[in-house]
């Protein structure tokens, strides 16, 4: 099956909505127990969906804001670790490194050097869709124009740019975090087996 190469407004809006199936855990401590249960589950997956989020600036000349969460998603389970409260410990900045376990996102090298600036690690597994895509024929670069593409699925953008750093974290943001980066790992083996075929 070829894809499409393009997507337009229109035939996104026609699509069924994503939503993520699994449970969302939101990590604000390393010393926590939802952090070691993170790092069990992501440890144990051959790839996760790999996403951040940062409070948006709309002034001018000011530097951006410091990158505020980290979404790692596996088929099942997605968690949001609040880099403000937590940072990269050390059991993270290992999987990050980890060559065994592949990162899927887009546009990861942006990602990475937010992440980089709490700790410094040897990014080694990630895998960028941006960079994936055009393989198959598709040129679009955007999440939402992708997963139109690849899953016929619309996700949703109304959550981009609220604050990341609230002190609480909606619903609706939530949502938003764990399917941005669940939808790419989706994406990612849906292309790999449409490769196998």
């Amino acid at each position: 099956m070829a894809f499409a190469s393009s997507v337009t407004v229109e035939e996104i809006e026609a699509l069924e909505i994503a939503s993520f199936p699994g449970v969302i855990t939101v990590v604000q401590s390393s010393g926590s127990q939802e952090f070691d249960q993170a790092m069990e589950y992501l440890n144990a997956q051959q790839a996760i969906g790999f996403d951040t989020e940062t409070k948006p600036c709309f002034v001018p000349k000011v530097p951006r804001n410091k990158m505020a969460i980290l979404q790692l998603s596996g088929p099942d389970r997605a968690y949001i670790f609040r880099l403000q409260q937590v940072g990269v410990p050390p059991k993270l900045a290992a999987l990050l490194g980890n060559p065994n376990i592949l990162k899927i996102g887009a546009a990861v090298h942006d990602d990475i050097r937010g992440l980089q600036e709490y700790r410094k690690f040897i990014p080694k597994g990630f895998v960028d869709l941006q960079r994936l895509a055009p393989a198959y024929g598709i040129e679009e670069k955007s999440v939402r124009k992708m997963a139109a593409i690849i899953l016929k699925k619309r996700v949703s953008k109304s959550q981009q740019l609220s604050n990341w750093e609230s002190s609480h974290l909606s619903e609706a943001q939530l949502r938003y975090a764990a399917i941005d980066a669940w939808i790419c790992r989706e994406m990612y083996y849906k292309l790999m087996a449409e490769r196998s075929e």
